[in-house]
């Protein structure tokens, strides 16, 4: 269903240093997760720190609706009561997925479990990106699929009484494609496997080898196997979601840019597979620093802390893509005020985000007096060395990401930014605007 909510402009001014201690909303990948897998195990489960954006909302109502005791405590804490692997109900009304491709594609893996038949859909936005990447191989599974031109939303998916075990070759590195089939795999008898020729984020391996799945990773000469033990169950146990490093990298980025800025993000994963922004704004001349690193429900987390001062533009190789794909916009944000040309490769994934990611971020650089090229899939930024001249308007296609990003880059501009609508914000990151005035970001 298409969304016609009312478009909320929102400017950014040139702003001083920011300091101070930023509180980042939960992961939303590992939000997604936690409330699919608590609703697949047996037995009860209380999650904290859950992003409470309309995106994970989404997620947590679909549930409900087939069928899973679902409630949030006035402490925040949620509680899930699990109906075990195969035990969700055939929903009474369509599955409305609102913006969430990570919440609809594994869920489509949830559901596949499920002898039932399911109507999904989302916003105009989500409607528009391809799902034929996930029906292809849980079709292969036995699940039956009719979909809008064979690969999009809205559509229906019936899954079959009996699963059958595959070993999947992924064609697109995807960790969202990964996590369904394996997802799915937890009801069908033996061994079910996914190839991976490029490493993608393995939050799902986790949690499910955290609450009981037998998964096991083997690198091979290129690649990597996934696999998982069919017909088994999990056990439900608390769970506590880190904090978004997706989400932290827009105030990471804005201090890094600011001179004089100190900020601090507690609790923010360190998973190898999501850190390569990080790594690239350490190249970049940036000071990162990690303190009291542990382990928290199965992932690796520390307390981030950002420096801000003068940066330079790097290459950024094809394969890092992978651990920082939703990052490439606000890194083209931080190599427009660097010296020097950033080179950024291999982002055609970033065309089949919730926009034309990569052609967003170039018009919204451009609009704003930043010289950029798209060569194939590859962007090329040439730096101010400084401050970007601002002034434009940027057009945010229905993106959270795109938003933020450009209202980051009118903190560090000589004049200020306008996003066309930053109602989206919400959907990963609720509070962002309140948040970057706690630091010092000047927003209106």
């Amino acid at each position: 269903m298409a969304q016609t909510q009312e478009m909320k402009p929102l400017t950014a001014s040139p702003s001083e240093a920011l300091v101070g201690e930023a509180r980042i909303p939960g992961d939303k990948s590992m939000s997604h997760r936690a409330l699919l897998l608590s609703a697949l195990a047996i037995g009860e489960a209380g999650i904290d720190g859950l992003l409470e954006g309309e995106d994970v909302l989404r997620t947590a109502a679909a549930l409900r609706a087939c069928g899973v005791a679902i409630e949030r405590a006035d402490s925040g804490r949620w509680q899930v009561e699990g109906r075990g692997v195969g035990g969700l109900s055939e929903p009474e009304q369509v599955l409305d997925l609102g913006n969430s491709g990570t919440g609809v594609r594994l869920l489509m893996g949830v559901l596949a479990c499920q002898p039932i038949r399911i109507f999904l859909t989302g916003d105009a936005s989500l409607n528009r990106r391809p799902m034929r990447r996930v029906s292809d191989p849980l079709s292969r599974m036995g699940v039956t699929f009719a979909l809008r031109g064979e690969q999009f939303l809205p559509g229906l998916m019936e899954g079959p009484e009996r699963l059958l075990p595959i070993t999947y070759e992924m064609p697109v590195a995807s960790a969202q494609v990964k996590s369904a089939v394996l997802l799915a795999g937890l009801a069908a008898p033996g061994s079910t496997g996914v190839i991976e020729t490029q490493p993608t984020r393995d939050h799902s391996e986790r949690l499910l080898a955290h609450l009981g799945a037998k998964v096991v990773a083997d690198a091979g000469d290129g690649s990597q196997e996934v696999r998982i033990e069919g017909e088994q169950e999990l056990t439900a146990k608390d769970l506590t979601v880190m904090a978004d490093p997706s989400s932290a990298a827009f105030p990471a980025v804005a201090a890094a840019l600011l001179p004089g800025s100190a900020v601090t993000m507690k609790g923010v994963s360190t998973n190898p597979l999501r850190c390569g922004l990080y790594h690239c704004l350490e190249e970049m001349g940036a000071e990162v620093v990690l303190t009291n690193e542990r382990e928290q429900s199965g992932e690796p987390v520390a307390d981030l802390s950002i420096a801000g001062g003068r940066l330079h533009g790097i290459e950024v190789p094809a394969n890092r893509a992978p651990s920082m794909i939703d990052e490439y916009p606000i890194l083209a944000v931080a190599a427009a005020a660097a010296e020097g040309r950033s080179i950024m490769r291999g982002l055609g994934e970033l065309r089949v985000k919730e926009s034309d990611r990569l052609q967003a971020v170039a018009d919204g650089l451009e609009a704003n007096g930043v010289a950029v090229a798209i060569d194939g899939d590859d962007l090329i930024v040439d730096g101010c060395g400084g401050r970007v001249p601002g002034g434009g308007r940027a057009a945010t296609h229905m993106d959270h990401r795109i938003a933020m990003s450009f209202l980051v880059m009118g903190l560090a501009a000589e004049r200020p930014v306008t996003v066309d609508d930053a109602s989206f914000i919400d959907t990963s990151f609720p509070g962002f605007a309140e948040l970057m005035r706690t630091l010092g970001a000047k927003l209106s």
